[in-house]
């Protein structure tokens, strides 16, 4: 696997247009992340419930990871926001599994389910 500098300069490179890296995006995408970056835990919990509300939705795997990832980091003690991040990833595993196992287990801590 890539490591993340070097899918950045996939990410910059644009190969029929290398004299305007990064422009190859197109318009829906750049806007989807650039509310993204700057929206609030609550909006990202609006948007998901309303556009993938049984897991099911057409938001693309790499869009609900980065919303869900957004969520968690504004707040990283809400258990029920990370059993939904943690079921998200496990309909889309099983790649991801550890990760939603390590959040399943953040969440449980949180509810006093477990020790810590």
């Amino acid at each position: 696997m890539k490591s993340l500098t070097e899918l950045a300069v996939d990410l910059c490179a644009d190969p029929e247009h290398p004299e305007r890296p990064g422009n190859h995006m197109n318009e829906a995408t750049w806007d989807f992340i650039e509310a993204l970056t700057f929206a609030d835990a609550d909006t990202i919990m609006v948007m998901i419930r309303e556009i993938i509300p049984d897991l099911t939705g057409d938001l693309p795997v790499w869009a609900r990871n980065l919303a869900f990832r957004l969520a968690c980091l504004q707040r990283p003690d809400d258990a029920e926001l990370l059993r939904a991040a943690a079921a998200d990833l496990y309909f889309h595993g099983p790649d991801w599994d550890e990760h939603a196992e390590k959040l399943l287990r953040r969440a449980d801590q949180l509810d006093g389910s477990s020790p810590t």
